[in-house]
């Protein structure tokens, strides 16, 4: 997942990511800052930090850590969910001078485990095969899970559609029985009023 959103200086700004459990999500941030003078956002917000905080489904905080206007942070969901990631500066000005426009530009990866610079340009090629295969490794396993969590989340959509299913069904069943005895009930009503009135 890449992308950017502005969000104002002192505003806190949340996305929702849906990450299988057990999985490692590496997240790469940078912050710009909206220029007055030159109408446009600089290279970096210098001297701005931003807090990272990161909720479960459950609503467990698993990280809350201020980094700087540039950074990476990591953390391992538990369970399978929906997980939110939430950033806001640490912005001490007041709200009323505190206009500045913030963009951030984010980079989120999950379940992929990154591989040293140092490990792949290592003299010992068989240091570096072992290390390529245990990265590989790791995204099979990654794969598994995500397709394990596919496997829970489309079950569960098929049970829902079933019960509903079964629902509409009984539901139009009783109303069926319901028009047909309002008709009984009125063929009834009518046939007593004619007989009461002599008409048969």
């Amino acid at each position: 997942l890449a992308l950017y959103f502005h969000i104002g200086e002192r505003e806190e700004k949340c996305i929702i990511e849906d990450i299988p459990s057990d999985t490692l999500v590496v997240g790469n941030y940078k912050v710009q800052r909206w220029d007055l003078h030159i109408h446009d956002f600089l290279e970096s917000a210098p001297g701005l930090g931003m807090f990272v905080t990161v909720t479960s489904p459950t609503g467990e905080v698993l990280l809350s850590k201020l980094y700087g206007p540039q950074g990476t942070f990591t953390f391992t969901s538990y369970i399978s969910g929906e997980h939110i990631i939430c950033f806001q500066s640490n912005s001490t000005r007041f709200a009323v001078i505190a206009g500045s426009k913030l963009r951030i530009h984010l980079d989120i990866r999950v379940g992929e485990h990154f591989l040293h610079e140092s490990a792949i340009q290592a003299k010992d090629k068989v240091n570096e095969v072992n290390i390529r295969l245990e990265h590989l490794i790791e995204q099979i396993h990654h794969v598994t899970r995500e397709q394990e969590y596919e496997r829970e989340r489309e079950e569960k959509f098929r049970k829902t559609s079933e019960e509903t299913n079964s629902n509409i069904l009984w539901w139009a069943i009783v109303q069926t029985l319901i028009l047909i005895s309002v008709g009984i009930w009125q063929i009834k009503s009518l046939r007593d009023f004619f007989i009461s009135k002599k008409l048969v």
